[in-house]
């Protein structure tokens, strides 16, 4: 008889082999799943029952009358690490498609022989663990892929399993194969995606360091050191061990070197993300937080499932991480081979390779629901670099190379700020991001409207940044003011010459315009368009009528409009007009209006979303589609302002915060 529990065409049917503790958190998620349970086999009848019973499916205590009896073409190898191979070459036999939990065999040849049967057979075999696709993972692997590192050529890997005695109510499956088959392919699951298989194993050692007084103890060795050979060019120290706890400072740690940079995880086989998950450190600074930028979801247990359910789906079974975990099957057991001859290894590498994870050109702008097909893709968050603070000039070299340290990929600069050719010289020293992954904005000063100046100014600009072209280059403020000389490197001169350049007056000590209408500055912007010296063109510190004006009047459509934006400002309005065209909005100055954070409603939000009053206000922006360009100095507020783009606030908090609009608001 075959059992059919009346659910969606649609869905996966699924046979979990293995009703013991981790089918529990697989089952858990079938609920928001495309997967569905049709059974459950374990040779514990008790467990079998009691998991099946929770999902309304039949309970098995045999594997083949298992197969036999329930319509799933899924089998979900959930036994002890011992069964894994047996278990999944009786469902391979008979035609049905495998996922395995970790290892996917003890034994290299074992594991050879099920990646070939699932070849024979067109059919899909997967294998845990998945995390490389975890959300620090994959921000992790984004870093190495910016290239910002250089060759990395030496790494550290930590698998402190644990004593296993002491959080595990079954331990002898585990104290039976060692740490390494358990916890070290972790970190070699996630090596491997990134660099490549391991060539060899250099060499290796072990130790059965286990405290006297436990009754239970490891027939395998409980420590494992060894030095890996990647293809990638990669050596990398790993240590998998049952005797250091898995509450020492390193658990799944991995600390990766290269020629510019340094790069640490806290985590090989973390599902959910945090703030301090990731450290990027270029050579000569120290280590700094890389948070997310964007909201993340912890990595479910099904998720590797689903997806290879979808390879089965779409007609195309996939064996991509069943011969990774083939490769790590022949690793481990290479590394046992080179502790015991204290001879080198080489390893097969089974048709594994590190993934394709080419660095976009701009951080994807995921939030962003305007018109795509006229936006353009901005970080959610970009970092300001003017270096006028509480009315003071201030150094911003440490502080922008900190930010670009931490992920801002968005600089807001301007010739007016006087620092452009120290931002130069951040961008192009080792350990800096690629060019192509940070969004540059560039904005002429209104003494320069007139074209020549306007020429000559962009010109220096990009020469003292040194790029070929701006990302987006703006009017600095739509009215022009008379021309008193160059403003390169206006940061070394005087204050009392930087006034003067800057705020030119006449005889009777006012401020001195000049004549240059908007839309002349903009036609003398397009032409700078025109020479391919930018990519697009923005508006600074313009109402809606103003930049109606240039719509009307101009050739090349804004990209771009920049305001001050924040609470007491919202400037609704004119955000949604500039949405509706498909112009993207930076709000400058977001956090230092006075007074704004110490706001209660600011406050009150900012507990019930675990952020700083300063992070509500940049959340809320990010909420809006509008990207936010905090400036700071404190590396620790650097790092909070970028990790609060990655919240999302309701629409209840967000009209709170809009109650605080002040229609008077002048500075």
């Amino acid at each position: 008889m075959i059992y059919m529990r009346g659910r969606p065409r649609s869905s996966v049917h699924c046979l979990f082999v293995g009703a013991g503790s981790i089918a529990a958190e697989y089952a858990a998620e079938l609920a928001d799943s495309p997967l569905s349970l049709a059974g459950v086999c374990d040779l514990e009848e008790d467990r079998a029952t009691a998991l099946a019973a929770a999902h309304d499916c039949p309970a098995f205590t045999d594997l083949d009358t298992a197969l036999s009896a329930v319509d799933a073409p899924l089998v979900v190898n959930l036994t002890n690490h011992a069964a894994h191979a047996p278990v999944t070459r009786t469902a391979l036999e008979a035609g049905r498609h495998v996922y395995s939990q970790k290892p996917l065999a003890l034994d290299e040849a074992a594991a050879a022989e099920l990646l070939a049967l699932a070849q024979d057979r067109n059919l899909a075999l997967g294998c845990a663990p998945g995390t490389p696709d975890a959300p620090s993972q994959r921000r992790a692997g984004q870093m190495l892929a910016d290239g910002r590192m250089g060759p990395v050529q030496l790494g550290y890997a930590h698998a402190h399993v644990g004593r296993v005695t002491d959080w595990h109510d079954r331990p002898g499956s585990f104290l039976s194969i060692g740490p390494l088959y358990d916890g070290g392919v972790y970190p070699l699951a996630l090596l491997v995606s990134w660099f490549g298989p391991v060539k060899s194993v250099q060499t290796a050692t072990t130790l059965d360091s286990w405290p006297e007084r436990e009754p239970e103890r490891p027939s395998a060795p409980s420590h494992v050191e060894a030095m890996l050979s990647f293809d990638g060019g990669l050596t990398v120290r790993l240590t998998a061990s049952f005797y250091a706890p898995h509450r020492s400072r390193e658990f799944y740690g991995l600390e990766l070197h290269g020629d510019d940079g340094s790069l640490y995880l806290r985590g090989t086989g973390a599902m959910a993300d945090s703030t301090t998950a990731v450290q990027y450190g270029r050579i000569g600074r120290e280590y700094i937080d890389a948070p997310a930028q964007h909201p993340t979801q912890p990595y479910r247990y099904l998720d590797p499932v689903e997806s290879l359910a979808a390879s089965v789906t779409r007609g195309t079974p996939s064996r991509m991480t069943g011969r990774r975990g083939a490769h790590i099957v022949a690793v481990c057991n290479a590394i046992e081979t080179a502790a015991e001859t204290g001879e080198s290894e080489t390893v097969s590498d089974y048709g594994t390779a590190a993934d394709s994870t080419p660095p976009p050109t701009v951080t994807p702008d995921r939030d962003w629901d305007g018109s795509r097909e006229q936006a353009i893709r901005l970080p959610a968050i970009g970092f300001g670099c003017s270096r006028y603070r509480d009315g003071t000039y201030i150094d911003r070299a440490d502080s922008i190379a900190a930010a670009l340290d931490a992920g801002y990929r968005l600089l807001d600069s301007a010739e007016l700020y006087g620092n452009e050719h120290r931002i130069g010289r951040i961008l192009a020293a080792p350990g800096a991001p690629d060019r192509r992954r940070v969004f540059i904005l560039g904005k002429v000063w209104r003494t320069n409207h007139r074209r020549k100046h306007m020429l000559t100014a962009c010109r220096s600009s990009l020469d003292e940044l040194g790029i070929d072209a701006f990302d987006c280059y703006a009017l600095h403020w739509p009215e022009a003011l008379a021309h008193r000389g160059s403003l390169t490197r206006l940061a070394e001169k005087s204050v009392a010459r930087q006034e003067a350049l800057t705020f030119p007056k006449n005889d009777r000590g006012d401020i001195e315009t000049d004549s240059v209408s908007l839309q002349r500055a903009w036609e003398n912007l397009e032409a700078l368009h025109e020479r391919g010296w930018t990519r697009t063109l923005g508006l600074c510190n313009v109402s809606q009528t103003q930049l109606e004006t240039v719509i009307e009047t101009g050739t090349v459509r804004p990209a771009l409009v920049q305001v001050e934006r924040h609470p007491y400002q919202p400037q609704t309005d004119l955000i949604e007009y500039c949405h509706e065209r498909g112009i993207r909005v930076v709000a400058h100055s977001p956090l230092s209006a006075p007074g704004l954070l110490d706001e209660p409603v600011l406050a009150a939000i900012a507990e019930e979303y675990g952020l700083s009053p300063a992070g509500v206000v940049l959340a809320w922006n990010v909420t809006q589609g509008v990207v936010p360009i905090p400036s700071s100095t404190t590396p620790s507020h650097i790092v909070e302002n970028l990790a609060a783009a990655g919240q999302r606030l309701d629409a209840e908090a967000c009209a709170r915060i809009e109650a605080l609009r002040q229609p008077d608001f002048e500075r």
